[in-house]
């Protein structure tokens, strides 16, 4: 999600937005809104991590301490094309797949510690039981960035993803992860803390950073050593089935490479090094977001990426759904003005699918199968 100050906990319902040095802000403030119902009791989530955990295909070293940095300020413009909210259909699909292939294909938006949230989304797909285990068999699962930071539980939610990676890993299928710019923001947050670094326009912390997007002082208490090795292997893209899966809508990917392999490689290299101002400008990069929504450049976009990268429609989360329609909801909007997110959004002459609900404003934690029946 990008910067934009806004206070911890679960008032906070709106994602960052990029401000101005010294520190970047994530999303910008969103309206109060009321306290959900409390969620039933929830099984522990494990202390560490399962043997057979494996959080990508790649096996490559983890990182040492390092830093992050700032982004520009996000405003929506003013004058916007109208973007249709597209629901996704909701035929009955059976889990299991025809004959031996691979089973079907799952996609999870922005969870942003709501963890209780999570399990009720995984549960409504079958792809956990009522005790948080994996039921899907052999299908395959993928998170698209941005488990921690806004809301309560980030290192559950982390802990969640690491057992599932297991779980499904065993029963024949697998569940795994991509790199969100708030990954690398609560990375650079350990490893850095308050040492300045360059961001462009003056100094600037990570720690400071953290703190403005939504950074909680519980998941920083609870985030251990196997927490910090997982989120720094992490992929920043994938091809499946013809769906390119990355966490931001950027273009800002094609600097780090012309194939999914260079691109990861070059993000977990520059995590090894950890040099703070070149992790600074990786999380900068990651943080920028909105290069698919206009009319014309939009799709051009979106085009050059598939191009470069493979597959035919590009799946994002990071920009919330209601910022890529211009509103921001709440949960106390009493006018009816803000959009209410039943699904993902599709755009871009229908080549981009956005994932993020926006859960941390009133909105809906997403997962879906893929394809979209649009």
């Amino acid at each position: 999600m990008p910067y934009g100050a806004v206070p911890h906990g679960r008032v906070p319902r709106d994602p960052a937005q990029p401000a101005p040095p010294p520190a970047p802000a994530a999303h910008p403030a969103p309206p109060a809104a009321p306290e959900r119902p409390a969620a039933p009791e929830r099984p522990a989530a494990p202390a560490r991590p399962p043997a057979e955990y494996t959080p990508t295909e790649r096996s490559l070293p983890v990182m040492g301490p390092g830093h992050t940095l700032p982004d520009t300020p996000l405003v929506p413009p003013q004058d916007r094309p109208t973007v249709e909210l597209t629901p996704v259909p909701d035929p009955e699909r059976s889990q299991e797949p025809e004959g031996d292939g691979p089973g079907p294909l799952y996609v999870v938006g922005d969870v942003h510690g709501y963890l209780d949230e999570l399990r009720e989304a995984l549960a409504a797909q079958g792809l956990i039981d009522a005790k948080g285990s994996w039921s899907a068999g052999n299908a395959r699962l993928w998170f698209l960035g941005d488990f921690t930071d806004r809301g309560p539980d980030g290192i559950g939610v982390i802990d969640l993803v690491m057992q599932l990676s297991a779980e499904a890993a065993a029963a024949g299928g697998y569940c795994k992860a991509l790199m969100g710019n708030h990954e690398l923001l609560l990375i650079g947050a350990k490893r850095f803390g308050d040492t300045p670094v360059n961001s462009g326009a003056g100094t600037a912390s990570f720690q400071a950073a953290w703190l403005l997007n939504g950074g909680q002082r519980t998941d920083m208490e609870r985030l251990e050593d196997h927490h910090l090795q997982w989120m720094s292997r992490l992929d920043a893209m994938s091809e499946q089935d013809g769906h390119l899966l990355v966490h931001s809508d950027t273009t800002a990917y094609l600097e780090y490479g012309d194939s999914i392999e260079a691109v990861n490689d070059a993000v977990t290299e520059a995590l090894q090094r950890s040099d703070a101002d070149e992790c600074w400008d990786l999380f900068r990069k990651f943080t920028k977001r909105f290069a698919f929504r206009d009319e014309d450049a939009g799709p051009a976009a979106v085009r050059e990426l598939l191009d470069t990268y493979g597959g035919q429609r590009i799946v994002h989360g990071h920009s919330p759904i209601p910022y890529l329609l211009g509103e921001v909801g709440s949960e106390d909007d009493e006018d009816g003005g803000a959009p209410i997110v039943e699904g993902p959004h599709v755009y871009a002459d229908n080549l981009a699918v956005a994932m993020d609900g926006g859960v941390t404003m009133a909105g809906k934690l997403l997962v879906v199968q893929l394809p979209l029946n649009v």
